[in-house]
């Protein structure tokens, strides 16, 4: 009988911690198991905007982490080949993707193997940049109404400098000839240094550009100031008006930068990460170094960021197709 009742117990015993094993192994991976090995940021870019400011969240998210995170390059075919990759990459969360807003505007103007929105996951922002715009100041014209007026007397005679056709700065000019009615002509250049250098050269006649690379020209005079992106006046120029105090309202280009995750990572994994991000951003040292890049923090749920990316890409091409604006492959 003693026999009978050790095998049962025995059986009761293993029965139990089978369905034990059983339970715990059904359990979703708690977020605190990621990440498990070393996590990559792909930088679909050379360099830029976008690298710098993974290469400033890279060593505080390893801070957090406790595991090595890599900043890696992967540029070619205006940011299609690294995007794609990741778009590919297995969906655990170690492989991420920086983005800016061009992200959303390059599928309206070229063919890509991925969807921007469906194919991937938004994970967060953490930062956004406006726009600063001036011109050379030869240009008779002192603030923004008076180049309007400008611009539809003379239409096509005032060019401004841009990086390249359909980018960011290029819709920029789109957009603002939409809403006021001047027309203006894009000329394009290999990246913004030198983009910037024929306005200051008098080689072209305006620019929209980043308030880092702006600002000293404008206090310098070397350019006049005519109006910056966004909400309300840049501390840095107090004088200069935003679009909407100058008149021309509606203006929104300022430039997102966030991650993106593989479309089927899982939902605590991208919290985990948005969370851990949101930390970092908050620090006072993080804003600073922001700050030195001309950006401000932006941070945004993934809903949030899902939805910001949505309404660009609705946005971006509607500016694209009224612009009437085409790219080759």
């Amino acid at each position: 009988m003693k026999g009978n009742m050790s095998t049962m117990s025995r059986a009761i015993a293993s029965g139990a911690l089978f369905l034990l094993t059983a339970v715990v192994q059904a359990q979703p991976v708690p977020p605190s198991a990621f990440p498990s090995k070393p996590v990559r940021i792909i930088v679909p870019y050379s360099g830029g905007s976008s690298d710098v400011t993974a290469r400033i969240l890279a060593p505080k998210l390893q801070e957090v982490f406790r595991q090595p995170v890599i900043v890696e390059n992967k540029p070619g075919a205006n940011a299609v080949i690294g995007t794609d990759y990741v778009a590919k990459a297995p969906a655990d969360g170690h492989t991420l993707l920086a983005v800016i807003t061009t992200h959303v505007i390059s599928p309206s103007l070229i063919t890509t193997p991925y969807d921007p929105l469906r194919d991937f996951a938004a994970v967060t922002t953490f930062s956004a940049a406006e726009l600063g715009f001036a011109i050379y100041p030869g240009v008779p014209a002192n603030n923004l109404q008076e180049l309007i007026a400008l611009g539809k007397a003379k239409p096509g005679e005032l060019n401004y400098a841009t990086t390249q056709i359909g980018g960011n700065q290029h819709l920029a000019g789109e957009l603002f000839a939409i809403l006021t009615g001047a027309k203006f002509t894009a000329v394009p250049f290999k990246g913004g240094g030198e983009a910037l250098g024929a306005v200051l050269g008098g080689h072209a006649q305006m620019y929209f550009g980043s308030l880092t690379s702006l600002i000293p020209p404008m206090k310098n005079g070397k350019l006049r100031a005519m109006a910056v992106s966004g909400d309300k006046r840049t501390p840095a120029l107090p004088d200069v008006p935003t679009f909407t105090q100058a008149g021309v309202p509606n203006f929104d280009v300022r430039l997102w930068y966030g991650l993106l995750a593989p479309a089927a990572t899982p939902k605590d994994v991208v919290e985990r990460v948005n969370s851990v991000i949101a930390n970092i951003i908050n620090t006072p040292e993080l804003k600073e170094a922001l700050a030195k890049q001309g950006m401000d923090p932006l941070l945004m749920s993934p809903a949030q960021f899902g939805a910001l990316m949505r309404t660009d890409f609705d946005r971006y091409a509607k500016i694209i197709k009224t612009a009437n604006i085409k790219v080759d492959n």
